[in-house]
């Protein structure tokens, strides 16, 4: 995938974190810090003395407006999904200003889920949201985009997806690949692939505090005007390690991350289309890798 379809696809992730029908309102409270790491020149990828970090805090809600269960068992629901992200960095020593110091993603979709038949199933979602760096802000930081994900479900521990999406990130109204994935495995020892999540391997000691070890996957998108145009800035890290999690009650859950930013780059584009398929002279802009924390907390009401 090229990196320019990134800036577009975080977007999406918050929209495919609930594919399963969910009877009460559920949300998540994350924060994240990464502490200052060296800026790798991206012409000759040096390692400079300048340095940035990373500090973020993201509130994600589905509130169902609506779910009917059918004679055969299976549920067919609509959904409001609201997610807000806002993002702050710092930067040092350096000679002119290269990267944001706040960062906006804030949207709002409708998510449609209903069976299709045997083991096959479809998700719609439509979502609007401001993608912004909080300087001149203007309608050219709204985004919107939409899609549709076929769901075969070929047991009740795996199941795959693919489906077109529309989005207006580039300007002009463009279709893009959507494609889902989630594996989960036993009982104690688990196994999870979400796409485009990230991907985790645990065990459960009892019903209250597992231990996992994650790689995720994760960013953000910003309008900027540079040189009287708009373009499209996005921020994309890469993060593993070690997840503890505790089972507080029944509604709520506690998750602790310790580990390590093995990437963080940003990458813009000018809202062409022809830009996604443009090969670069050099690399983008990065980060070396340093430490990574995060704590969330996780509720599903009934």
């Amino acid at each position: 995938m090229k990196k320019g379809l990134l800036t577009v696809f975080y977007g999406l992730a918050h929209l495919s974190c609930w594919v399963n029908a969910q009877s009460g309102i559920s949300g998540e409270l994350k924060t994240e810090y990464i502490p200052h790491s060296s800026y790798i020149r991206p012409e000759d990828s040096v390692k400079t003395g300048s340095k940035s970090d990373f500090k973020r805090v993201d509130l994600s809600f589905s509130i169902p407006l609506s779910m009917k269960k059918l004679e055969n068992g299976k549920v067919k629901s609509w959904s409001l999904l609201v997610n807000g992200a806002y993002a702050k960095m710092s930067h040092k020593n350096y000679e002119k200003n290269l990267f944001p110091y706040q960062m906006l993603n804030a949207q709002v979709g409708l998510q449609h889920l209903r069976p299709l038949g045997g083991k096959w199933s479809m998700m719609v979602t439509a979502s609007a949201g401001v993608y912004t760096d909080m300087e001149n802000v203007s309608f050219d930081d709204v985004l919107g985009q939409g899609g549709v994900l076929f769901i075969r479900n070929f047991r009740p521990n795996l199941a795959l997806g693919a489906g077109p999406v529309l989005t207006t990130a580039f300007g002009v109204p463009m279709i893009m690949p959507w494609i889902y994935f989630d594996w989960k495995t036993g009982n104690k020892i688990k196994f999870n692939i979400n796409f485009p999540q990230g991907m985790e391997a645990g065990y459960q000691f009892t019903d209250k505090f597992a231990l996992k070890a994650v790689v995720d996957l994760n960013g953000m998108t910003v309008e900027r005007n540079k040189g009287g145009k708009s373009t499209l800035l996005g921020y994309q890290q890469i993060t593993a390690g070690l997840r503890p999690e505790l089972q507080i009650n029944k509604n709520l859950s506690l998750r602790l991350t310790g580990g390590t930013a093995l990437l963080r780059s940003f990458t813009e584009n000018d809202r062409k289309i022809k830009s996604i398929f443009k090969s670069k002279k050099m690399e983008d802009p990065r980060f070396a890798s340093t430490f990574y924390m995060a704590v969330s907390l996780r509720w599903n009401l009934p």
